[in-house]
């Protein structure tokens, strides 16, 4: 919303509905992720050599994947949004937690794959902590700092 207010139209690259085309009935292992990764890290640098602001919504569990869209997109900037497990877990409108509880044998991330937090993030949002509207505000200050918005 504080993007729009500045005029900013950003394509948001939502990973739920990028899954339904790359991959519709989902295995979720090493090697889909893999490519659904690399998949949605070439579209977003697509949308921004041509100007477009991309927001990535993706958990990307892997470091290497989030170091490749940095490598990869000149006008990058992280955000980790440290969101202890209990938290997600509490927050978990699709019951992706519940069902991983469910099972011996899943993967989801923080559950049975782990997470591998950023090194060295732009920002660090408290999920769990952080006002929503005082978070953006800061991701935006960032933004401006970083010399990407006016």
């Amino acid at each position: 919303m504080q993007l729009a207010a500045r005029g900013v139209d950003a394509a948001i690259l939502e990973s739920d509905e990028l899954r339904k085309i790359l991959t519709p009935q989902p295995s979720y292992d090493e090697a889909e992720r893999d490519q659904f990764y690399r998949a949605i890290i070439y579209t977003g640098t697509l949308l921004a050599n041509h100007g477009v602001p991309v927001i990535f919504d993706a958990t990307a569990n892997r470091r290497v994947w989030r170091d490749e869209a940095r490598r990869a997109i000149s006008r990058f900037l992280e955000v980790y949004v440290d969101c202890p497990l209990e938290v997600c877990i509490a927050r978990d409108p699709k019951g992706i937690y519940r069902r991983g509880r469910e099972s011996a044998k899943g993967t989801v991330p923080g559950l049975h794959e782990p997470y591998e937090a950023p090194e060295q993030p732009d920002i660090v949002i408290h999920c769990d902590r952080d006002d929503p509207e005082a978070a953006a505000a800061r991701i935006v200050d960032k933004l401006i700092a970083a010399g990407f918005l006016p």
